[in-house]
Parts: C-alpha cells; structure tokens; sequence
C-alpha cells in the first residue's frame, strides 16, 4: 500500500497509513490492557532525560552525519545559521565526545539518584535480572542487524535494479508475509519450546537469510529467489520479535512492568538507529571505495563528479548515467559497485546477528529468584502478582 501510493501520489502519502493502524492500537490497548502502575510515587527525571537525548542523539547524528562533514578533516562547511565551524578538524570527533560524556553523566546520575531513592529513568535494579539485563543485549544487537538493513536494501532494489516503489513494496510483501506467519506459529512452538528457543531459533534464521542475502546480491538476480530470502529473513523476524518482550519481561515484577517494558522498547529504538546509522555508514563509504576502482582508467569524463554525485543521491543517480550513453559504462560500473557496497552491508547485518545469536546463549530465565532479587534492589517488599 505505501509502495502505491508513492508510485501514484507522493512518498508523504505513505506515511498516511500507520494513522489508521495508530489510532485501532490506542483503542486496542485501552480497553483490554489492565493497570501495572508502580506502588512507587515517580516524578519526572529532567536532568536524566536531556542527558539521555544529548548522549543518543550527537551518538546517531555522529555515526549518520560523519560521512558527509568528515571524520577527522573538514569535508565540506558546517553551518549553523549564521555560524560557521571555523577549525579544519571535523567536529565530528567532538560531537562523539559530547556523546561519550552526555551517556556516562546519564548513567552517573541514575546511580545518584538511584542512591537516594529518587525515581530513575534507567531501572537500575532491575538489570540485576539476568534475563533482564542480557535480554535488552540482545534486543539492541538484534535491531542493529535487522532493521538497519531494511533501509539499505529498498535503495538498492530502486536504484541498481531499477524497481519502483511498488514493485518494491510487492517484493518486501515476502518478509512480511513471513513475519506474519511466523508471529502466528508463536503460540503453537510455544507448547514444545520455551521462549528463549524461540528467540534464538528466530534470530538464527535471521542470520543465515541475510548472510544468504549477501552472498547471493548481484545485478541479474531474479525477484523469486530474492523473495525465498527475504521470507526466509521474515520468518526469523517474526519468531524473534514475538518474543523477546516475553523474554526481557519474564522475570519482572508486575508492578515493575511498565518501566521494563519501556526499557525494552528503549533498547530496540536505539538498537535501531544505531543500526541505520552504522550500516548507512558502510553502505556509502564502501560505495565510495568500489567507485575509485571501478572508475580508474574511465576516460572522457568527470569521474570524480559523477562517483560524488553516485554517493551523495544513494544511488539515485544511477538510472540516469544508465539512460545517457556518454554515461552508461559508468552507470554500468556504478550499479556494480552500489551491488558490492550492498552485499557488504548484509555481510555487516549478519555479523551483528550473528553476535546476537552469541548472547542470547547466555539466557537462562530463573523467575523465583530473580524476582526476588530484583525486589531487593528496588526496596520492595510486595510479593509479585500471579502470573
């Protein structure tokens, strides 16, 4: 549906459908999601939130925007307004040290707080839960690598391929279907696996479909076996995703539920941005690399102008190189190095999956105990609800 109404109407329009679906969840919690609400008074940790926005925000802003301003030299002006970066060093580098800093204040902060019995933004005691703890690991691991990806692969699909937005949203209608079906199957697997064998069984499928992704990515691929991927690569996210919330809030206190569940959601949006971040980076430094060789010895034309404008557009510029005969070798060369900038960003996705799979070995839900550790760390003394 986004795919058509971007090919008909405009990308804007798109986003037009998550209103509908939006509005139905709000609903849908309301009335059939009862209260878990802390016997805790909370007030609002200012200090903590803006350290947290600082600290994830000049995090993701260095890792997306480092490319384009430089890492360590200026590559091309900053400017802010009427100000303008006046040093040849990137403020790159400094903005990650703003990152660094905001995120070690926050977590010092949370501690005081902590200490003194005030309200956190960061439930500290409850990373004293293993299941806890290791399973918000995995949830952000597990975002870098999948979702990360799904932002490289439509620019490739468009702008090597030459698929428009709906015969994309057509060919990414396998992983969703495989989600689908996957999320479905939850319930039956449940009866002869636990949760945590779901999770890994889901991310080790995710693994092998993108690590099969990039082994098989190349300009003449035909769409069936793409498909058989990507629904493959739907299957383990459908499996994974259905439980890893069970997973991280196995061992905590219902009436600890609320802030779990946000430090769940937490972890996989900055899981996510990371993962489009660090992977964007790959994607288009890589690009960069494979068009200064492919384009050495290219005569007759800006080489230089055209691997910038390749790289600047995200491929964009392809289709068009490919439709200008004094351009078409080099657009030719450009897909093919768009095609290997990709499969080494799947490579990338894999790895991060991979280490995913790694930790959630180290899963192992003990509920009596862990809640009652948990109680202590949080200096409550009511015994948990029954599940």
């Amino acid at each position: 549906l986004g795919g058509w109404l971007t090919t008909e109407f405009s990308w804007r329009w798109a986003f037009g459908v998550n209103v509908p679906f939006g509005i139905a969840v709000v609903v849908g919690v309301w009335w059939t999601v009862t209260e878990s609400a802390s016997t805790r008074p909370v007030r609002l940790d200012l200090v903590g939130a803006l350290l947290a926005v600082l600290g994830a925000g000049s995090l993701v802003f260095a890792l997306i925007q480092g490319r384009q301003i430089g890492w360590w030299d200026v590559r091309e002006p900053v400017v802010v307004g009427a100000w303008s970066w006046p040093w040849a060093v990137s403020p790159t580098p400094a903005i990650l040290g703003i990152a660094v800093l905001a995120i070690a204040g926050f977590i010092a902060w949370e501690r005081a707080r902590d200490r003194r019995g005030a309200a956190t933004m960061l439930p500290l005691g409850l990373f004293t839960i293993r299941s806890f703890r290791n399973g918000n690991l995995v949830a952000m691991i597990v975002s870098l690598g999948e979702l990360g990806l799904l932002f490289v692969l439509p620019l490739w699909l468009q702008n090597v391929l030459r698929y428009d937005a709906l015969q994309t949203g057509f060919l990414l209608l396998a992983l969703a279907i495989g989600s689908f079906l996957a999320s479905g199957a939850v319930s039956g697997l449940s009866r002869r696996m636990s949760a945590v064998g779901i999770l890994r069984l889901g991310v080790g499928l995710e693994f092998v479909a993108v690590l099969a992704l990039g082994l098989l990515v190349r300009v003449d691929i035909g769409w069936v076996l793409l498909a058989a991927v990507l629904f493959a690569y739907g299957l383990g996210l459908g499996l994974a995703s259905a439980q890893v919330t069970n997973v991280v809030l196995a061992d905590v206190p219902i009436e600890e539920s609320g802030r779990a569940s946000g430090m769940q959601s937490t972890s996989r949006q900055v899981g996510s941005a990371l993962g489009i971040a660090i992977l964007g980076t790959v994607l288009f430094e890589s690009l960069a690399g494979f068009l200064d060789r492919a384009y050495q010895g290219l005569g007759g034309i800006d080489v230089a102008a055209l691997a910038g404008a390749v790289v600047t557009s995200a491929g964009a510029a392809i289709p068009g190189l490919l439709d200008t005969p004094a351009t078409a070798e080099a657009g030719r060369l450009a897909g093919e190095a768009f095609t290997h900038a990709t499969a080494l960003t799947a490579y990338v996705a894999a790895a991060f999956l991979g280490v995913a799979f790694l930790a959630s070995l180290s899963l192992r839900p003990r509920a009596g105990a862990a809640i009652a550790q948990a109680r202590d760390a949080l200096g409550e003394t009511t015994p948990p609800a029954e599940a």
